[in-house]
């Protein structure tokens, strides 16, 4: 008999990111905590009680052999690599004998040398967020100054390619990438990602946000509402599905 396991995903930062991608609904949140919002990101991290706390229940509540952390944000490498030395101590204090394996989801612009030795060196899986070839990529993941960052997120791909480093990518599936399916498939695949997700972005922003400041709303959200002009439609999304699968079924099979 298989064994039950269930997954979690950490978000040992919170909201807080360095970059500005206009559909990401997680930079809102940190409306919620008002008396931060101008916090140094250090000021957001998960106190070290709670992280100890998280990482020994995780650990003691699955019953297979091998446990997975998969740490997310915001931007989770914002923390620094202080942090993750910390995090992988304190997996090591609680393992009782499991394996312990673990995945960081990034958008990869903070990774340098000493971050991509860290990860391989660890056996880290990374999650990229790539949207495609540059002008695909750009259309709407900026930094806060509204800049470009497809050069500084490929300058991380070619670093964890040079240390070895196991990595996929995560890719928001909108309405500036939507007609382009194998453009973007045939860039990944180019890029060396060997297992790609695509992600639909389908988002409501209200007409007048709630009391709490955010204003993309979930479909229980009772005030008015308009779909965001960076979500794609449920034909372009499975155009894009599509198009991708005839490529890969042709081509790919076994190697993506």
């Amino acid at each position: 008999m298989p064994v039950p396991c269930f997954h979690v995903m950490a978000k040992p930062i919170g909201p807080v990111c360095n970059l500005d991608c206009c559909y990401c609904f997680y930079l809102e949140k940190e409306h919620l905590y008002p008396d931060k919002r101008q916090a140094p990101a250090s000021a957001w991290a998960m106190p070290e009680a709670v992280l100890e706390a998280y990482i020994r229940q995780l650990i003691a509540a699955q019953p297979a052999p091998v446990v997975t952390f998969t740490w997310q944000g915001g931007e989770p490498t914002l923390l620094g690599l202080d942090y993750f030395r910390r995090v992988l101590a304190l997996q090591q204090r609680h393992a009782r004998g499991k394996r312990i394996e673990n995945c960081l989801q990034t958008h990869g612009m903070q990774l340098d040398d000493d971050w991509c030795a860290f990860l391989a060196g660890h056996r880290f899986l990374v999650g990229v967020s790539l949207d495609g070839p540059r002008h695909l990529h750009d259309r709407y993941r900026v930094d806060k100054g509204g800049r470009p960052t497809f050069d500084r997120v490929m300058d991380g791909v070619r670093l964890l390619k040079k240390h070895g480093v196991e990595f996929n990518t995560l890719t928001a599936v909108h309405a500036g990438n939507a007609e382009a399916p194998l453009e973007v498939y045939r860039f990944l695949r180019e890029e060396g990602s060997g297992y790609m997700q695509f992600i639909p972005v389908v988002e409501r922003h209200a007409t007048i946000p709630g009391i709490d400041g955010p204003r993309l709303v979930g479909p229980g959200w009772p005030g008015p509402a308009e779909v965001t002009p960076w979500s794609v439609t449920g034909s372009q999304y499975g155009g894009f599905l599509c198009a991708v699968f005839d490529e890969w079924v042709r081509h790919d099979v076994g190697r993506v």
